[in-house]
């Protein structure tokens, strides 16, 4: 800060009323008129959204002032419970028998807290909502637990705080665990999570034979989205980086083969203006105009062309915004429509979903520029407007076109009817090639060929109407015998076996970070033999599926993806732009030559590993959990005989940690655990990330008092009065020291806290 500015900033100081903070008045209260910072609220008014929307007649006759009351109010607070994890069961009863009955009868800022309640249409009972708006939940000190609870749960990847009609698409999607799915516009990745969970259906297949492929155009998002993805912990998730109008066409191996990728299932939840989310996004109200509309049109047409023309035959796409205006809504599919020639049709989902209550799509509308001049068809628009509104917008003359098209068949969720926000999906299926791919290449388009599968051009990019796409032979190569043509042009032969880099620059600029490359451990690298050994690995077992990120140096991390995702990895490394993908399954140890094997466990990957180990596999029962959880490093003494007698034999280094739940006890934990842990020279400790030893500490009706570390033991209801190992028994054990150490060095899965130095 420069001199000048620091004397202004003290003789604003000097001249502010005694008592007084920013933004607030001099008795120390905060102004009723403004926010933090003293900005002016922003009035939740909009007049020439409320006539455009009147004359849409999009809300039902005499709706109009709920519609726009329930505009007014702020979102509920709603949460799903991760569906495929085996305790999700745990977490309900958990938040049912305890945390809801604590709520009620609660009343915050003088409003009742009603208990919170199922969404009626989400399979299970496994989504939930309240009439708790998300900032009286994080503000108010009576809500305090439960707030921990979420922030907690949801780190751990047991819950997602999502929004209601967000919830909608993956739903629709019906995606099953041999599925292939694109997620085109991932960002943030509460959609994406769902669909991981749906491949996870059976809990008991480690590899689902489906994968999830999620991109977004951001780079930064990018990052946000292999953060939620990681909560999960798959092994079939890969988040790329692409423009989603020009996303490249994907090839795989197919016995011996090269094939195009053509996905089961697509989502494409386009960007869009947002104004169904005024209740969260409270700056729409101010910035609301038409022009976000119609400038986004052509963007969201061009997203959703790319989308069917990579989607299988029989296969099925969701499109769906966040907004209710028809021109990012029924225009955009209409469009779609009739630009398919059959290709596509819409699909009746109207019972999908029971107890969903939506609108159906309109088939009438008229498209208004920001200053309020209407248009009913296209050829009312001055010549000076064609940049701005396009025929594309207008939905189709003809009446038999128009009813063949079966438009009432999408879905517009209005705020007042669930206490929701606003949403608009439309599910397509697909029942044929798309026009422009049936077509023969011409001739003369031979020589550009070899153009089409690079990124480097983007496919329909700079399309403003069907007319151009449908002139373009060369984005229709999607057949076998094209990808047959073009292999031998693309394959330049200067490729590493087994190594997925970043693309060569002259194919693809890179944006943002530079990633690492994605390396497969090769069949004789002689890494692997110690580890199988060690862990008595099944035969079964992928070792194929093995990567780590560095291509020179001693690899730190081992991690795993499914055959599927190896294959589009292989195959695609000057194609795509790859982020993240695979799960770590293994740590070097710093010290790892004094042991037996150089590796230890990651606790991300265990579910993953664990039906493939045979060795080093202790069985402990619930009370050993508890002490294993909430002590750093507890000598054998402290552990049950059972317990004991299974660790004694075995020689010092990383080890498995099962619990199996007793039927025949229902009172107790019903659910099987396996945890990560180091067997020391006279101890046992585990190798879990915080919240998910506070996760399991509360699914065994352990409550957290606050998530303070005391020398590293978690404080419980129990262990209060006696709080863990003195600091000589924690560092008795330098072996699980430095095993710790090298956690903490690769940023992992450190057990509760480091042990002290």
């Amino acid at each position: 800060m420069g001199r000048r500015a620091r004397g202004r900033r003290l003789r604003q100081q000097q001249q502010r009323p005694e008592g007084a903070e920013d933004g607030a008045e001099g008795d120390g209260k905060r102004s009723d008129a403004g926010w933090e910072g003293g900005y002016p609220e922003i009035v939740k008014e909009n007049k020439l959204f409320e006539h455009y929307y009147q004359e849409l007649r999009i809300v039902p006759e005499g709706e109009w002032d709920q519609f726009m009351e329930a505009l007014r109010e702020p979102l509920p607070a709603t949460l799903r419970i991760t569906g495929y994890k085996s305790h999700a069961k745990e977490i309900l009863h958990c938040l049912k028998n305890k945390y809801f009955k604590e709520l009620e009868d609660l009343e915050v800022d003088g409003q009742k807290v009603e208990v919170p309640q199922p969404l009626t249409w989400y399979p299970e009972e496994l989504a939930w909502h309240t009439n708790l708006s998300r900032k009286i939940l994080r503000k108010s000190p009576q809500l305090e637990k439960f707030h921990q609870f979420l922030v907690s749960e949801t780190e751990s990847g047991n819950i997602s705080r999502q929004e209601a009609v967000s919830m909608i698409p993956p739903l629709l999607l019906n995606a099953q665990p041999h599925h292939k799915i694109l997620d085109m516009c991932a960002a943030p990745g509460s959609k994406t999570t769902q669909l991981i969970e749906m491949l996870h259906a059976d809990m008991n297949a480690p590899f689902p034979e489906g994968f999830v492929i999620a991109n977004d155009v951001d780079n930064k998002r990018c990052y946000l989205l292999v953060h939620q993805a990681k909560r999960l912990s798959s092994p079939c998730i890969m988040v790329v980086n692409h423009d989603a109008s020009s996303i490249p066409r994907l090839r795989i191996d197919v016995n011996g083969r090269k094939e195009i990728l053509f996905y089961d299932r697509i989502l494409c939840d386009v960007p869009c203006s947002g104004d169904g989310t005024m209740r969260k996004n409270i700056d729409v109200w101010k910035k609301w105009t038409t022009l976000n509309s119609l400038q986004l049109h052509g963007l969201q047409l061009r997203i959703a062309t790319r989308g069917a023309e990579q989607l299988v035959e029989g296969g099925r796409m969701v499109y769906s915004t966040c907004s209710l205006n028809p021109i990012e809504d029924e225009a955009v599919i209409a469009s779609l429509l009739e630009k398919s020639e059959g290709a596509l049709e819409l699909a009746d989902v109207s019972s999908e979903l029971p107890g969903l209550k939506w609108m159906p799509g309109l088939t009438q509308w008229k498209v208004m520029t920001k200053d309020g001049q209407w248009f009913a068809e296209w050829e009312e628009v001055p010549h000076s407007r064609h940049t701005q509104i396009r025929p594309t917008m207008f939905p189709p003359k003809d009446p038999q076109k128009l009813q063949a098209m079966h438009l009432e068949r999408c879905f517009r969720i209005l705020p007042h009817h669930q206490n929701t926000g606003g949403f608009f999906v439309a599910v397509l299926e697909k029942k044929s090639s798309m026009p422009w791919n049936r077509r023969p290449p011409k001739l003369q388009g031979e020589s550009r060929e070899p153009a089409q599968p690079s990124p480097a051009g983007p496919m329909g990019g700079t399309a403003a109407g069907p007319s151009e796409l449908d002139r373009k032979p060369v984005t229709g190569m999607g057949d076998a015998e094209v990808a047959e043509r073009t292999e031998n042009l693309e394959n330049n032969g200067n490729k590493k076996d087994g190594v997925c880099g970043p693309p060569p620059s002259k194919k693809m600029k890179l944006f943002g970070f530079k990633e690492d490359p994605f390396v497969f451990i090769p069949e004789d690298d002689p890494l692997f033999p110690p580890i199988q050994k060690f862990y008595a690995l099944d035969p079964s077992f992928p070792r194929m599926n093995l990567l780590t990120r560095t291509t020179e140096g001693k690899k730190r991390q081992l991690y795993m993806v499914s055959k599927e995702l190896r294959n589009v990895l292989l195959n695609n490394s000057e194609r795509m732009k790859v982020i993240n993908t695979g799960i770590k399954v293994w740590c070097r140890n710093n010290s790892g030559e004094e042991f037996d094997c150089a590796f230890r466990l990651a606790q991300e990957g265990i579910y993953t590993l664990y039906p493939f180990i045979n060795s080093r596999i202790i069985t402990v029962p619930l009370e050993d959990v508890k002490i294993l959880l909430t002590q750093e490093n507890p000598f054998f003494r402290k552990l049950s005989n059972e317990t004991y007698s299974q660790a004694k034999d075995l020689a010092k280094g990383s080890i498995v940690l099962k619990y199996e739940p007793d039927p025949t006890k229902p009172d107790t934990l019903q659910c099987p655990i396996v945890l990560c842990g180091w067997r020391g020279k006279a101890s046992i400790r585990t190798f879990v990330p915080k919240n998910e030893r506070l996760h399991y500490l509360r699914m065994m009706g352990l409550e957290v008092l606050a998530e303070k570390k005391k020398e590293g033991t978690v404080q419980t209801n129990e262990s209060a009065a006696s709080s863990g190992p003195p600091e000589g028994e924690v560092s008795a054990d330098p072996a699980a020291e430095q095993a710790a150490s090298a956690d903490a060095s690769a940023g992992s899965d450190a057990a509760g806290a480091a042990p002290p130095r």
